[in-house]
């Protein structure tokens, strides 16, 4: 009886080990999982974030994991269940993770040209037969992925303004990726789409997009720019870090990879004009 009583006691305290690796402290992990945007090719995205994952494993003295999910859903996902802790979103795949994961806390936001926002840029192929916003009336129109803001969600909603509602006054294409877009329309397989226009430039400016086959039909308004986030739950020293060594940044090579001169503080708030387009859409944030 008393054996079984000790027994008891200890194991109530921790002092009898149990079977197994002890549970990892979720708050101060020894690897920080970092979750980039997925709007390009993985392996190039990772191949060019390298000095970003050097820069943190020295300041951070933490083993850096850099992850590229498959798509914005599986990126909000991931950061939903605790799989990664730092992520860089677009804008509004932030808001529909806010929506999903109340926790997560933007921190961070790119500033380019002395400015925290960016554009859509709609664009039509040269020699088709859209000229203007009023000519995609009646023919498919390709967008990114669903949960992309400058691919999808302002361009949409830019479109909706002028009268043109998806799949009733024109056809909805998702091709998924930024620059799959601008292929698609650059080869005439859809007439015109929609993609981040800091994205189209650095196409053409590095050869990738053949500019006189395509055509620049308008742009979006402002957007705030992408919000790196980080998992609220962390310990509040770790979180400190994490904020310094992104603010802190002033490596251009660096930089580059988030396509922007520096990144400032940002906060939740900043984000409610992309709530404002998915109320323009008569989009139900919690169900997408």
């Amino acid at each position: 009886m008393k054996r079984r009583s000790f027994l008891a006691v200890a194991l109530a305290a921790g002092l009898v080990a149990t079977a197994g690796p002890a549970i990892a402290d979720k708050t101060n992990p020894a690897k920080l999982r970092i979750a980039l945007l997925p709007d390009e090719n993985a392996s190039t995205i990772i191949q060019n974030a390298q000095p970003l994952k050097a820069y943190l494993e020295k300041t951070l003295k933490k083993e850096i994991d850099l992850i590229v999910t498959t798509d914005y859903s599986s990126m909000i996902e991931a950061m939903r269940f605790g799989r990664i802790e730092v992520a860089y979103f677009g804008p509004f795949s932030y808001v529909l993770a806010k929506s999903k994961a109340t926790e997560i806390e933007p921190f961070a936001v790119g500033v380019e040209k002395g400015k925290p926002y960016y554009n859509s840029i709609l664009i039509a192929n040269a020699a088709g037969p859209v000229k203007s916003i009023e000519d995609i009336k009646g023919k498919p129109f390709a967008f990114g992925d669903q949960a992309s803001t400058s691919s999808h969600l302002a361009p949409r909603t830019l479109l909706a303004k002028k009268g043109l509602i998806g799949d009733v006054d024109y056809k909805v294409v998702h091709l998924g990726k930024h620059d799959a877009v601008a292929r698609a329309v650059a080869a005439g397989q859809v007439p015109a789409g929609a993609l981040s226009e800091s994205i189209f430039r650095v196409l053409v400016q590095d050869g990738r997009l053949d500019a006189s086959k395509i055509k620049e039909i308008a742009l979006s308004a402002p957007i705030p720019n992408y919000p790196m986030t980080l998992q609220g739950y962390l310990a509040p020293s770790l979180k400190d870090a994490i904020k310094k060594a992104f603010l802190e940044l002033d490596d251009p090579v660096i930089l580059k990879l988030f396509r922007v001169d520096r990144l400032a503080p940002a906060t939740d708030k900043d984000y409610d004009v992309l709530r404002d387009m998915a109320t323009t859409l008569k989009l139900d944030i919690a169900k997408l």
